[in-house]
């Protein structure tokens, strides 16, 4: 999934060069024809997340200023790009004082805008992994610092967000590197507790012998070395949360303690001589499945039911690829900040080779390989020769279904893709052609050409020159059935043809 740009402008003519424009550089695009209907589909909690906004500051009612009012006032961090058909220096500089990041005069160029995205874009990204970074340090991680616009993602976002509001232990699974850890200080962070300590262990890198100590703490002189008291996990988190990292690692003998400071709300202190009270909320999370260790006697059954009380997966990157190109964005926008290297985005082919890849090791996997592509790059842009280590296999034939491949010998992908900057959508590797209608009828031979032409439209990025070419058919040709596929009384007149038409009317 591209990024996508709210194009505002009561203009409808203006208002379709723009979209034309945004859609040929990569982008989705959102339509807005007044400053109302724009603060609308920003604020509206059922509106598609908006990566940047194209505001034309002259319009009825509420205009550009007054938009940028209310995103000011609404605490919005939206990045917006002004156009107006003035471009004195007094309106730009009101522009910028009331919240713009950059602008265009109008008639914008397509050049010229493609930049303006990518810079705002860019610096959008870079500023929401340093508030990240600093929510994180801080203990105020919440939902919105999460990145995901997968469908896969949707019932654990809602999963979490319904624990957030309660102290309901919660248990969270999944491989390894797809982002426990920040599930569980987003649930602190957006909780009751968030001004209290976030306390996080990793149960599996605790040695046996120190389990208790560590969790529970010591009295001074309770052993050899116990020069001084301390506290233990627990009681540092008082107050607030426990999260318990990899908690299927806990050796039997400290389950047992583990079992009675959740039954009990208190700790007994290594050399103590009483139980300490504490107030924690648990969250715990393994990549094991925690049922099979029970079965096999390596977990406490009566500490499983204590833990899985509230279970949530976190899906693995494979399955939500949408997520890979906004990733991308991000960590490639930190690591450039961070290594001070001029780099300012990925190509097109590497986007979508990237995106078909399994990633075994999910999101930390790409987040070092993006590290290590920027630290041996050598040039402005990030390519596919930057990640030799991840190899030139694509995604393993046994994870997709069998229609895709069949129908990916049809409709092969093209070894480069058009597009030289993030974010870019992968493009579709492979299409699937459906024969038969719901009643088990064979379809109409033109609604299926009609399909057809508008894969290949959405294929080759709208290049209705390549898209004629690779369909042997003339220009004229394709413009004809365009036209005859979107005009009145169609049965299938529907978004998506007027999708394939306004790639059409964008040549």
């Amino acid at each position: 999934m591209a990024a996508s740009i709210l194009i505002v402008d009561d203009d409808a003519v203006q208002r379709r060069l723009v979209e034309n424009m945004v859609q040929k550089c990569g982008y989705e695009t959102i339509l807005a024809d007044s400053g109302d209907a724009a603060i609308a589909a920003l604020t509206s909690p059922d509106a598609p997340t908006i990566d940047a906004v194209v505001l034309d500051l002259v319009m009825p009612g509420l205009d550009g200023m007054g938009v940028l009012d209310k995103i000011r006032e609404a605490g919005l961090g939206v990045p917006v790009i002004v156009q107006t058909a003035h471009g004195g220096i007094d309106n730009v500089i009101s522009a910028m004082r009331a919240g713009a990041q950059d602008f265009v005069v109008k008639p914008a160029g397509m050049e010229r805008l493609q930049v303006s995205l990518r810079n705002v874009l860019n610096t959008s990204a870079l500023r929401g992994e340093l508030q990240r970074i600093r929510h994180s340090r801080d203990g105020r991680l919440t939902f919105s610092d999460i990145i995901t616009r997968s469908e896969a993602m949707t019932h654990t976002m809602r999963t979490a967000q319904k624990a957030a509001g309660s102290s309901i232990p919660v248990l969270i699974e999944g491989e390894s590197g797809v982002g426990k850890e920040l599930f569980a200080r987003a649930i602190h962070g957006s909780g009751e507790r968030k001004s209290k300590p976030f306390i996080a262990v990793n149960c599996g890198a605790i040695p046996d012998n120190l389990v208790e100590s560590i969790l529970f703490g010591h009295e001074k002189g309770a052993f050899t070395g116990a020069t001084e008291r301390h506290l233990g996990k627990f009681a540092e988190a008082h107050g607030g949360t426990l999260f318990l990292d990899e908690v299927s690692e806990l050796p039997l003998t400290a389950q047992v303690k583990v079992l009675r400071a959740l039954q009990e709300g208190a700790v007994e202190t290594v050399g103590g001589r009483k139980p300490v009270k504490v107030d924690v909320r648990i969250i715990s999370a393994t990549n094991r499945n925690l049922l099979e260790r029970v079965k096999q006697g390596q977990f406490r059954e009566d500490l499983f039911y204590r833990l899985h009380v509230l279970p949530m997966t976190i899906p693995p990157l494979r399955a939500r690829r949408e997520d890979i190109p906004h990733l991308l964005r991000h960590f490639l926008s930190r690591f450039a900040a961070e290594e001070n290297r001029p780099i300012d985005g990925i190509s097109g082919e590497a986007v979508a080779h990237l995106s078909w890849l399994d990633w075994p090791g999910n999101i930390r996997q790409l987040e070092n390989a993006v590290y290590r592509a920027v630290v041996m790059n050598d040039g402005g842009q990030l390519g596919l020769d930057d990640f030799p280590l991840l190899g030139p296999q694509r995604v393993t034939d046994s994870a997709m279904p069998p229609l895709v491949l069949e129908s990916a010998a049809l409709f092969p992908a093209p070894t480069m893709v058009p597009g030289n900057e993030i974010p870019i959508a992968p493009l579709p590797s492979a299409g699937m052609l459906t024969m038969l209608t719901s009643t088990g009828e064979v379809r109409p031979l033109e609604d299926m050409e009609n399909e057809i032409i508008r894969f290949a439209i959405s294929h080759y990025r709208g290049q209705m020159s390549e898209v004629a070419r690779r369909l042997k058919i003339g220009r004229s040709t394709l413009y004809r059935k365009l036209d005859e596929a979107c005009a009145p009384g169609q049965d299938n007149k529907n978004s998506s043809k007027n999708d394939s038409k306004t790639g059409a009317e964008a040549q």
